[in-house]
C-alpha cells in the first residue's frame, strides 16, 4: 500500500455543490473543512482479521489435516498481500468436538469433549509438546512451523460433528471473553477486528444447542441421520443470525466471513446424498466426493449465506487444497470497509483503487460511493465502499487522498 501527500485541488466542489453563488464550507458555522490543505494525508490503519479454523478431528480425517498443513504457506502468503493493505492477523484452532450421542449395542451412550468444545486447542511445540500458546500471531516468524503443528488435530474426537456449535461456544458465548488462564478464549478476538471462520470437514454438521442432543447415532452406515434428522437441530439460520449478531468491545458489529472446505461435489459444489455399495457394506457419501462421509446440505446452506456466489466454499475431496486456500485467503484479505484517522471532513475523502489491469477507480463520499461511519467513544471512524467502488481481491492499490478548499 502506498499513501501520497493530497495535492492541492478543487476536483471536489463540483461533488459537493460549490460555485461561484454559493458559499463554502469553510464559512459555514460548525464546519470542520479546513482552509488550507494538510501537510499529512489521512492515515489508513492495517485491517485486522482474526482466522478460526475449526478442524475436524474424527477417525476419517488424517489425510485432509496433513494435506492443509502442507498448503498452509500459500494461504498465509496470499493472506499477508491483502488486496494492497497492510495486514495484521492471528490465527488460532478449534476442533468440531463438542459431543457424542450414539445408540450402540442397545445403549445409548452420551460422552461431551469439556477440554475441546469451542477452546482454542494449545499450540504443539516443535518436540511435540504442550505449549501455553492458544493463538499465534501473523508477526510470529515461525508462524508456518507453529500453524502446521496446530492444525492437525488427530482422529480421536467425535464422530458426530458440530463445527456450527463449536464456533458458537467459541465466539459467541461467555467462553469468548473468559481470560485463557480461566479456561477461556479471551484475548483471542480483537476490538476493531474481522473473523475468519474456516471450517474443515468430511462430514455434515450436526450442531444444537441442545443437550442432550436429539439426533442419536447408530451402526447404520447406509443412513446420515444428521441430514434425515436435521429439523431436530439448531437451524442454520439461527446460527447465521447469532454469528451476523457479534460485536467487539466497543459495542462495534463485527465483520465475519465464512469458508468451508467440506462435503461438497467436486465439479459444481452442490451437496446431494449418494449411497456407496462396498463388499464391506453401504455407506453414506456426498455426490462426486468418495472420501465423503455424508451430504454437505448444512454447510453449503451456511456457505450460501456468507456469499452467495459461493466461491467460499470447496471440496474437501480435492486432492490438494492449495488453489482453495489461496481463494479464502483472497476473499479474507478485502474487507469494504476500512478504517481511517485524520480526516477532517468525509466529504473532502477521495480513494483510488488500482485494480488488476492497471485501471484506477475513483470513489468518494459525496459522490455516493463510499459511506462514512463517524468515530464512536472507543472505536475509529470507517470508510465503506459501496456499488463499483467495491474492493476486489486482486486489487494492487488503495490511496486516499484528502482535496481542501482553499
Amino acid at each position: 500500500m502506498r499513501v501520497r501527500r493530497p495535492a492541492r485541488s478543487m476536483l471536489l466542489a463540483a461533488a459537493l455543490g460549490w460555485g461561484v453563488a454559493c458559499s463554502s464550507p469553510v464559512d459555514q458555522p460548525g464546519s470542520t473543512v479546513p482552509g488550507k490543505c494538510q501537510a499529512d494525508a489521512p492515515i489508513i490503519a492495517a485491517q485486522k482479521t482474526d482466522v478460526l479454523f475449526v478442524i475436524d478431528n474424527s477417525g476419517s480425517m488424517g489425510e485432509e489435516q496433513a494435506g492443509i498443513a502442507t498448503e498452509l504457506p500459500a494461504f498465509v502468503s496470499e493472506l499477508r498481500q491483502g488486496g494492497g493493505l497492510a495486514q495484521d492477523f492471528r490465527v488460532g484452532v478449534i476442533t468440531t468436538s463438542v459431543y457424542r450421542r450414539s445408540f450402540i449395542n442397545n445403549r445409548d451412550d452420551y460422552r461431551e469433549y469439556p477440554e475441546e468444545a469451542g477452546h482454542l486447542r494449545p499450540v504443539p511445540t516443535a518436540g511435540g509438546s504442550t505449549s501455553a500458546e492458544r493463538y499465534i500471531e501473523g508477526s510470529d516468524p515461525d508462524l508456518l512451523a507453529k500453524f502446521s503443528r496446530l492444525v492437525v488435530q488427530g482422529t480421536n474426537g467425535s464422530g458426530q460433528e458440530t463445527p456450527f456449535e463449536a464456533v458458537r461456544l467459541a465466539v459467541a458465548s461467555s467462553m469468548a471473553s473468559t481470560p485463557l488462564e480461566q479456561g477461556g478464549n479471551g484475548g483471542f478476538l480483537r476490538d476493531g477486528a474481522r473473523l475468519l471462520v474456516v471450517v474443515v470437514t468430511d462430514e455434515e454438521d450436526c450442531s444444537t444447542q441442545a443437550r442432550p442432543p436429539p439426533v442419536i447415532l447408530t451402526e447404520d452406515t447406509s443412513k446420515d441421520l444428521c441430514s434425515e434428522q436435521a429439523s431436530s437441530l439448531t437451524s442454520v439460520e439461527e446460527y447465521f443470525d447469532i454469528f451476523q449478531g457479534l460485536r467487539d468491545g466497543t459495542g462495534a458489529s463485527r465483520e465475519v466471513l465464512w469458508a468451508t472446505i467440506g462435503p461438497v461435489a467436486l465439479s459444481d459444489k452442490r451437496a446431494e446424498l449418494v449411497k456407496d455399495v462396498t463388499p464391506q457394506g453401504t455407506f453414506v457419501r456426498n455426490v462426486e466426493c468418495p472420501t465423503s462421509y455424508g451430504p454437505g446440505y448444512r454447510h453449503r446452506a451456511m456457505s450460501e449465506r456468507f456469499d452467495s456466489q459461493l466461491r467460499n466454499l470447496d471440496s474437501i475431496c480435492k486432492p490438494s487444497y492449495r488453489e482453495t486456500l489461496v481463494a479464502i485467503a483472497e476473499l479474507a484479505a478485502v474487507s469494504q470497509s476500512i478504517e481511517v484517522m485524520n480526516l477532517p471532513d468525509p466529504r473532502l475523502a477521495r480513494v483510488d483503487l488500482t485494480r488488476a489491469d492497471g485501471s484506477v477507480t475513483t470513489c468518494s463520499v459525496a459522490g455516493g460511493s463510499l459511506r462514512y461511519d463517524a468515530s464512536g467513544e472507543d472505536r475509529p471512524a470507517r470508510l465503506f465502499f459501496l456499488g463499483d467502488c467495491l474492493r476486489r481481491p486482486d486489487d494492487t492499490m488503495i490511496e486516499v487522498k484528502l482535496f481542501c478548499a482553499g
